[in-house]
């Protein structure tokens, strides 16, 4: 059994390989964590749109609006124009005022328990998770398409679901790294570890990677 030396080394490794090549989500997470409400958003209009795009439409809506009451006197016709072109950015405009109407109705509190942000529209199991880690401290691990790839990858999981993929990485690694692993694997799959033709060749984890050694990727090792 690995230990919470081997798993840390492993994402110390990457994150050292992927800071020098500035990956997106260390600036998307760095500017939205302000505040909440503004952490909540953001990652809800980051759903299949790029961080650079995301950032841009988080802080064009909050640079005018900053609460939920604000959010909600824009009106949703207001909130698309301000969101836009972030992918089906009039259903998560929608969302964003369903949800602005709610916190403005309930204190205007972020609750941090799982079953009551999930409850939220838009917001579903990887929002939830990535919300009480980056808002809240707790350890939780986010399942999208980069960790999802990547922990299939390195054989730290084999489930065909993220939320098997999720249960799985929670088993194996302790949890004072589960709020590292979106992190460090996202910046991985956005420099180095992409869905097609990974750069091997710049990667230092390769005696570790089960996808690597199973000859797939065609990429070599420079020596």
């Amino acid at each position: 059994m690995k230990t919470t030396d081997y798993y840390l080394n492993i994402l110390s490794s990457i994150k050292k390989t992927t800071d020098p090549l500035n990956p997106p989500v260390e600036s998307f997470e760095k500017s939205i964590r302000s505040t909440p409400l503004r952490i909540l958003i953001s990652i809800l209009i980051s759903s299949r749109t790029k961080d650079k795009v995301t950032m841009g439409a988080s802080e064009r809506l909050f640079s005018i609006a900053d609460t939920p009451e604000k959010i909600l006197n824009l009106g949703e016709k207001k909130v698309s124009e301000l969101i836009y072109p972030v992918g089906f950015f009039r259903q998560k405009a929608r969302n964003i005022i369903k949800i602005a109407g709610y916190l403005h109705h309930s204190g205007n509190k972020i609750s941090s328990d799982f079953n009551k942000l999930i409850e939220l529209p838009g917001v579903g199991r990887k929002t939830a998770n990535l919300i009480r880690s980056l808002a809240f401290g707790i350890p939780s691990i986010s399942v999208d398409i980069h960790v999802f790839r990547i922990s299939k990858r390195l054989g730290w999981a084999s489930g065909d679901k993220p939320e098997i993929v999720e249960k799985e990485l929670k088993d194996i690694l302790p949890k004072n790294l589960w709020n590292r692993v979106n992190r460090v694997l996202v910046g991985f799959g956005q420099t180095i570890c992409k869905p097609v033709n990974p750069s091997c060749n710049l990667c230092k984890i390769t005696d570790e990677c089960d996808f690597f050694k199973s000859g797939k990727n065609p990429t070599k090792i420079n020596d």
